[in-house]
């Protein structure tokens, strides 16, 4: 017949390793907590209203009127501007991404090198980053007005408008946008340069590989993750693009830069003052956000694997 052992009770110095560990557990808690309050405050909570108002009859003056599900969502989809302003984004999207991120990159291979003179220009392509978006837009109200700015002589004289058509106000808020950021994204793309190896480098040129090829067979591919960043940031900014359009155009001339956050704006707080609508709106480009950064996320992963 076989006698077990009785089983013998925790030693004290096992109770005094637990301890610690509750403790660690206990303090990590508390360093989460104030993270955990400003995203339950912060996001959870007005997601959850938003998605309350979306399925609600809630004008603006005179609040909750009962569930209208979903009146809202085809309202939003059959309001006047909503194509115009989906397109318009997205067309602003395509442009601004591409020429950030080609600008970017191109600035960050121009000061990779640390020097004097490379510094300077660091630090005069990053200026323009230290402005607010608001700032900077008022700023080139200003420099494209026909009567305040101090090109007015010159630019009446050949007879250009900066914002007098869609296409000239595209261009003219998208180099503004350029300017504001380009050096942001530099920032960005010099980290991801200066993570790569130098030895990478130095085998590349001892195979004879010319700049081209060390460009597009090393460089590209092993800044890879920067570009999803970068990427993911850029189209996420301008999709949401409101501040610079409100104060440079207000969606002229002939509602022709009409963004959708512009929309969403228009619909809560001028006109219709709907905001069961503008709710809906919201709820739309939340979705079209997060599908397009996982589509993004999920390209980079697959040409990364």
């Amino acid at each position: 017949m076989r006698v077990t052992a009785p089983s013998r009770p925790p030693s004290a110095a096992m109770r005094g390793r637990a301890r610690p560990r509750g403790r660690q557990a206990l303090l990590g808690w508390l360093y989460a907590t104030p993270t955990a309050v400003f995203v339950v405050a912060l996001f959870a909570v007005p997601l959850l209203l938003v998605i309350r108002m979306s399925v609600s009859r809630w004008p603006l003056l005179t609040g909750n009127q009962g569930i209208n599900a979903p009146d809202n969502f085809v309202k939003a989809v059959n309001h006047r501007f909503f194509t115009d302003s989906v397109v318009f984004t997205v067309k602003y999207t395509v442009l601004a991404t591409v020429l950030l991120l080609a600008l970017g990159l191109g600035l960050a291979l121009l000061v990779q090198e640390s020097s004097r003179w490379n510094n300077l220009l660091r630090a005069s392509f990053l200026i323009p980053s230290a402005l607010g978006l608001a700032s900077a837009s008022l700023l080139f109200y200003v420099l494209y007005s026909p009567y305040a700015s101090p090109l007015a002589p010159v630019l009446d004289r050949l007879g250009i408008t900066f914002l007098g058509s869609p296409t000239a106000a595209l261009i003219s808020t998208t180099f503004l946008i350029v300017w504001r950021y380009a050096g942001f994204y530099m920032v960005l793309m010099l980290v991801g340069l200066q993570g790569i190896p130098a030895d990478v480098y130095e085998a590349a040129r001892a195979d004879g590989a010319s700049r081209w090829q060390t460009f597009r067979k090393i460089t590209l591919p092993l800044l890879r993750p920067t570009l999803a960043l970068t990427t993911v940031l850029c189209v996420t900014g301008s999709l949401l693009a409101f501040e610079q359009f409100y104060i440079l155009t207000k969606g002229g001339p002939d509602n022709s830069t009409i963004t959708v956050v512009q929309l969403i704006y228009m619909v809560a707080f001028q006109g219709q003052n709907d905001l069961g609508v503008a709710a809906a709106l919201s709820l739309i480009v939340l979705l079209a956000l997060v599908l397009i950064n996982a589509l993004q996320l999920r390209a980079f992963r697959s040409e990364e694997s």
